[in-house]
């Protein structure tokens, strides 16, 4: 019935399409914040890895100790990072949204994921394939290191964060143990 065919298309589009779908991405990767500055060819490579995904509030990304073979850009959306801490209830460590990276255990061995992270929104993301990406950088050093200093510049914020977040936390708890009702 025309119904159904109308659904397949919708679902999956005209191979005359793919090329304009492709340049369409290129270009979505090229002008990310996170890759600003990137060679063409290096835009290329990652866009070639690249593809668009979509998660429902409440789904899970990836699970703490699953592999790690990807990394994804949030587009729109928010994402938690949570982790059981070994007590099973999930402790959130932090909120990611528009333009965040998603993911840096792809590269570094051995591979897996060190959090869970869950939608809390309905999120919009460039996914990126990991293991094709680190064949990629062995073959082309600069793009190796290009990622791992854009990775490494998220790191280093996200440490300091949790290190603000940790010191506040203390701060609050030394607060409280010395406050008179405490202490009564």
């Amino acid at each position: 019935s025309s119904s159904s065919l109308i659904c397949i298309k919708a679902v999956i589009p005209a191979a005359s399409h793919y090329p304009i779908m492709k340049a369409i991405l290129e270009n979505d990767v090229a002008a990310h914040p996170f890759f600003c500055g990137l060679s063409e060819h290096h835009s290329r490579l990652l866009a070639d890895c690249a593809m668009r995904t979509h998660f429902d509030a409440g789904q899970i990304i990836f699970r703490e100790g699953e592999s790690a073979n990807r990394f994804y850009l949030i587009e729109k959306g928010e994402i938690a990072l949570e982790s059981s801490g070994g007590s099973g209830l999930p402790f959130v460590i932090e909120h990611l949204g528009e333009n965040d990276l998603l993911g840096w255990s792809w590269l570094f061995p051995p591979y897996v994921w060190h959090f869970t992270a869950r939608a809390v929104t309905p999120t919009s993301a460039l996914f990126f394939y990991g293991t094709i990406l680190r064949e990629y950088c062995e073959k082309d050093h600069t793009l190796g290191f290009e990622l791992f200093r854009r990775m490494s510049e998220v790191m280093v914020r996200r440490l300091q964060k949790a290190r603000e977040r940790l010191l506040s936390g203390y701060r609050d708890s030394e607060k409280h143990a010395q406050s008179p009702s405490a202490l009564s």
